[in-house]
């Protein structure tokens, strides 16, 4: 026997299982109620969500850096250096060895 229209909830899709049997609503498919299935649960306020972070983000910090260290180190040793080198020949051209080189040169 085809379920009815009101039986299928006004969907007109509901699934009809492999005897022509209505399967119920989604989560509910109809068949016998489980059992011997144990579920355990905490209370929100029991628990602690932040357990473990502090330690977790020096030891995930490290191996990440260290993962990536060849990409981003050359790049910065190369970066200290010509910065050391442009502010050495800044304080060079400006001091009064530097203007007395370069005294011919201004514009």
């Amino acid at each position: 026997m085809r379920p009815t229209q009101t039986m299928l909830g006004g969907g007109g899709g509901a699934p009809i299982g492999k005897h022509n049997h209505y399967l119920g609503g989604w989560g509910n498919f109809g068949g016998m109620k489980q059992r011997g299935i144990i579920s355990y649960g905490i209370s929100p306020n029991r628990q602690n969500p932040l357990a473990g972070t502090a330690h977790d983000a020096v030891f995930n910090t490290f191996r990440r850096v260290s993962s990536q260290f060849l990409y981003w180190a050359p790049s910065l040793v190369a970066g200290y250096y010509i910065m050391n080198w442009a502010i050495e020949r800044n304080h060079y051209l400006n001091s009064k060895a530097g203007r007395a080189e370069f005294a011919g040169q201004e514009e």
